[in-house]
């Protein structure tokens, strides 16, 4: 999801922005009707409510300079404004986000879609994904409230392993 009007392009770029799966035009007047009887609101389907996924992608590829990783992932978190965190090295990195999607299905694709859409806006290395986990808020939250979660992320920005 970005942060600015729909159809722009991010600041330094002629390509088509990677936007997020929305919650529909919907959205406001279905949660406004969260406080109807139940009687009402079991009577026809109810549209699918837009919820948070957290998101860690990991890309790997031929060894680039440090201080060119380092500048790729810090235009990256300016045109991507919800990234989290990122860790990197001279081969590989992890980011780490939250994407507002319907359903695992959709944050998944825009995840998917993140490294290869921002390759020459951001000056990313040539990269591939190599992994991908998409995990809801509550699975999120409880896996830290137990300890076994994915290590605590470096404060927000981009960080060397």
């Amino acid at each position: 999801m970005r942060r600015a009007r729909p159809g722009a392009l991010p600041r330094g770029s002629a390509e088509r922005a990677l936007t997020s799966v929305g919650a529909g035009a919907d959205f406001d007047e279905f949660a406004e009707s969260e406080t109807t009887d139940e009687t009402t609101r079991a009577e026809g389907p109810q549209p699918e409510l837009s919820k948070l996924w957290h998101i860690t992608l990991s890309v790997s590829g031929a060894e680039a300079p440090l201080k060119e990783v380092r500048r790729a992932l810090e235009q990256l978190a300016h045109d991507h404004p919800f990234l989290l965190t990122s860790r990197y090295a001279n081969d590989h990195a992890e980011i780490r986000y939250w994407e507002e999607a319907r359903d695992l299905h959709d944050a998944a694709a825009v995840a998917l879609r993140l490294w290869g859409e921002h390759r020459q806006s951001a000056k990313l290395p040539p990269w591939e994904i190599v992994g991908l986990e998409v995990i809801d808020r509550e699975t999120y939250h409880q896996r830290i409230a137990e300890g076994y979660g994915p290590p605590p992320a470096a404060p927000v920005g981009v960080h060397p392993y």
